[in-house]
C-alpha cells in the first residue's frame, strides 16, 4: 500500500528508522524477492557512493556547497570528459552503467536510456559483483530513477534497496526521502557498502538550465550529502571504522539545460573521493568515470580478477605513462580558435628519451598539430566536436596524437608525415619483446599508420599496419628478438593529407 504517495514493497525498520516508517525494498542478490532485512556488516572498511545526476562540476564553485568543497579540500578530485556518439549518448543510462560496472559503454552495452544491448551478465554493477565475491558484506542502495532498479544497473546484488516510484517531478521529495532513509541506515544499522542516488539537479537543469535555480538545487543536494556524512561520523563504531566516501555524476548539461550530445558541457564528469590512502587536495589529470567501481573494490581490499575486464583504476593510483610527465609543460592554443585561451593542454615537445621525426612533414598547417603532438582530452576533443575524438576514452591524462585533419585546417603544402620514436629498451638475452599501448585510430583514404621496430639502431621494419578504424582499444604486439640484438626502439609513423587521426597512450615495453 502506498505511504505518502510512495510505493513501498518491503518495510525494513528499527530504532529511529521505524519511528519514521522507513521503507526499503528488500532484494536478493540477483532479483527482487522477499529477502532478509539488511544484515549486520562484517567489514571495518566501508564505502558510501553518492551519485548526483547531471551535476556539472564547473558549477559547484559558484554554489553554496560547503560539504562538496570540504571533500575537495580533504580528498582527491578528478575531472574528466565522457564519450559521445556513436559509442553512447551523454545520458543517464550509459553514465550510471559506466559508474556502476567500471567499464566503458563498448563493453557494458548501454548506449542510451533504452538500455538496449546491456550486458550486465558479463559486466555487473559493483554491488552485484560484491554479492558474488564478498557475499558476507552488507550492501544497500537507494534510487528513484526506476531504470537504475528495473534494468539492474545499480540495485542488483544489494541486500536491501529503497526504490521510490513516481516520475521526475517527484524528485525534490524523493531526494529528501532517500536522504532521510539513508541517514537512518547509516546511524542505526551497519552497512558496509552503499550507493545513494540524488536526481534533482538533473531535473532542475532540464527545466531551467544551469543558472541560479540549478545552483540552488546543488546547495540542497550538498546539504543532503552533509546529513549523510554527519550520520557516518555519528556512528557509535565510527572510531574503529575506515570510511571512504565517493561522489560522482553521470553526465553534464548544456547551459540552457539538456544533454545527450557532444558538447564539452554535456561531457563533464568528476570523481571526488575521501578515505584511507586517498590524498588530500589532489587534482589528478588521469581520472576517469570508470574509476568509481575500481576504487570501491580497492578500498575494500578486493583485487579485481583480470577476467572482470575493468577499465578503471583506483582514484589514488597515478598513471605511469611517459606522456603524463609532460603535464607541467602543457601550453595553450596557438592557431586553434575553438579552444578557450585558459585551457592548457598541448605541447609538441616529447618526453625525455622520446623523439619526433618531421623531416618529411609538409609545411604550414595548424601549429598545434604539425607532426606528433601531446595533448589532453579537454584540449584535443575541443578542436571540433562530432568527429569521434570523444571516443578516446581509454587514454588518460596526456597522450600522443597525430591529426592530419586539424593540421590541414590552415593553409599547408605537402603531406602529413610524422614519426614518433620511443627510447631504446634493452632486449639483451631475450627471445621476444612486447609493445603494449592504447590507440584510437580513424581511417580515411590513402592515410597510413604503421608501427615499426628497430633493433640495435638498424633499419626499422613494419610490425603492424592499421587500415581500418580502431576505437580506443588496447593493443599488444609481440616481436621476435633477432640473435645478437641488445636494444629495440619502436616507431609510430602516420601519413595523410587532410584525413583523420591516430592517438597513442599507455606505452609499455617488456621483454622475455
Amino acid at each position: 500500500m502506498p505511504i505518502d504517495g510512495i510505493s513501498r514493497r518491503t518495510v525494513l525498520a528499527s530504532g529511529a528508522a521505524a519511528a519514521a516508517a522507513t521503507a526499503l525494498t528488500a532484494t536478493a542478490p540477483s532479483a527482487h524477492a522477499a529477502a532478509p532485512a539488511l544484515p549486520a556488516g562484517t567489514s571495518k572498511d566501508k564505502v558510501l557512493v553518492v551519485g548526483m545526476d547531471g551535476l556539472r562540476h564547473d558549477r559547484i564553485d559558484a554554489a553554496n556547497a560547503p560539504h562538496l568543497k570540504s571533500m575537495m579540500r580533504d580528498g582527491t578530485y578528478g575531472l574528466s570528459l565522457l564519450y559521445a556518439g556513436p559509442m553512447a549518448a551523454t545520458s543517464s543510462g550509459p553514465g550510471w552503467s559506466t559508474v556502476s560496472t567500471g567499464v566503458w559503454p563498448d563493453k557494458h552495452g548501454v548506449k542510451d536510456n533504452t538500455f538496449t544491448g546491456k550486458d550486465y551478465a558479463t559486466y555487473p554493477g559493483f554491488l552485484a559483483r560484491l554479492a558474488q565475491v564478498r557475499p558476507e558484506l552488507s550492501t544497500y542502495a537507494a534510487v528513484d530513477w526506476k531504470p537504475l532498479d528495473t534494468q539492474g544497473t545499480i540495485t542488483a546484488g544489494a541486500d536491501a534497496a529503497l526504490v521510490l516510484d513516481g516520475d521526475r517531478d517527484g524528485y525534490v521529495a524523493h531526494d529528501a526521502t532517500i536522504t532521510a532513509e539513508t541517514e537512518a541506515v547509516l546511524r542505526d544499522r551497519d552497512p558496509d557498502v552503499l550507493f545513494v542516488y540524488l536526481g534533482n539537479t538533473d531535473v532542475v537543469a532540464h527545466a531551467n538550465g544551469t543558472g541560479q535555480k540549478y545552483l540552488d538545487a546543488i546547495a540542497v543536494q550538498d546539504a543532503q550529502l552533509g546529513r549523510m556524512l554527519a550520520a557516518v561520523r555519528a556512528r557509535p563504531s565510527y572510531a574503529t571504522e575506515r570510511w571512504t566516501v565517493i561522489v560522482t555524476t553521470d553526465h553534464g548539461h548544456v547551459d540552457a539545460g539538456g544533454h545527450g550530445g557532444t558538447s564539452i558541457e554535456e561531457r563533464r564528469t568528476f570523481v571526488l573521493a575521501t578515505g584511507p590512502g586517498i590524498a588530500a587536495g589532489a587534482r589528478p589529470l588521469d581520472t576517469r568515470l570508470v574509476d568509481v567501481a575500481a576504487t570501491v573494490f580497492h578500498q575494500l581490499g578486493i583485487t579485481p580478477d583480470p577476467s572482470w575486464g575493468l577499465d578503471g583504476k583506483p582514484i589514488q593510483q597515478r598513471s605511469t605513462d611517459p606522456f603524463d610527465t609532460l603535464q607541467a609543460s602543457l601550453g595553450g592554443r596557438v592557431d586553434e580558435t575553438g579552444i578557450p585561451a585558459g585551457v592548457l593542454g598541448f605541447t609538441r615537445t616529447p618526453p625525455s628519451g622520446w623523439s619526433v621525426i618531421n623531416n618529411a612533414m609538409g609545411t604550414g598547417g595548424t601549429t598545434e598539430w604539425r607532426g606528433w603532438s601531446f595533448a589532453t582530452d579537454e584540449f584535443w576533443s575541443r578542436t571540433q566536436a562530432g568527429q569521434q575524438r570523444e571516443l578516446n576514452v581509454r587514454a588518460r591524462g596526456v597522450f600522443a596524437v597525430a591529426d592530419s585533419d586539424e593540421w590541414a585546417d590552415r593553409a599547408f603544402s605537402g603531406t602529413y608525415d610524422s614519426t614518433l620514436v620511443t627510447p631504446a629498451y634493452s632486449v639483451a638475452g631475450k627471445t621476444s619483446v612486447t609493445l603494449d599501448f592504447t590507440t584510437l585510430y580513424r581511417q580515411e583514404g590513402a592515410q597510413t599508420a604503421q608501427v615499426l621496430a628497430s633493433f640495435n639502431g638498424g633499419t626499422p621494419t613494419v610490425v603492424r599496419s592499421y587500415t581500418s578504424d580502431v576505437v580506443s582499444r588496447p593493443q599488444s604486439l609481440t616481436v621476435a628478438v633477432p640473435a645478437g640484438a641488445s636494444t629495440v626502439s619502436f616507431r609510430f609513423r602516420y601519413t595523410g593529407s587532410n584525413n583523420w587521426y591516430w592517438t597513442i597512450d599507455g606505452v609499455r615495453v617488456g621483454a622475455t
